[in-house]
């Protein structure tokens, strides 16, 4: 039952995912965009030219505004990978110690007798 929960859970997250894929490459693009826009901003001497600058940059971050949902896609493929990471675990198996004195008195004896 585990297990379909998780595969239910990861075709979810799958979806947002790619259905994010377009907002999460043009986030990207804007973000590089609007580095490089800002050192040469910085680079700038003339006046006209940190104008043009500014007036640039502030379209570009408005593109990077507009593909904010792509937020949404980055916290989907974390979860796929925290899904990814469940799937495969090792199930570990914890034995729990009886505290009836009768079983450890057979435990001990087995062990004795191995010996």
């Amino acid at each position: 039952m585990k297990k379909f929960g998780l595969l239910v859970a990861g075709g979810i997250a799958a979806v947002v995912l790619l259905s994010t894929i377009g907002p999460m490459v043009g986030l990207v693009v804007s973000l590089v965009l609007l580095y490089f826009i800002a050192k040469q901003f910085l680079k700038a001497d003339s006046i006209w030219a940190k104008i043009g600058l500014g007036i640039i940059g502030f379209i570009v971050l408005m593109a990077a505004f507009h593909n904010v949902p792509a937020i949404i896609g980055a916290v989907a493929a974390y979860v796929l990978y925290i899904i990814y990471k469940k799937w495969n675990q090792n199930k570990t198996i914890k034995f729990k110690e009886e505290s009836d004195p009768f079983i450890n008195f057979e435990k001990q004896w087995n062990d004795l007798n191995k010996n």
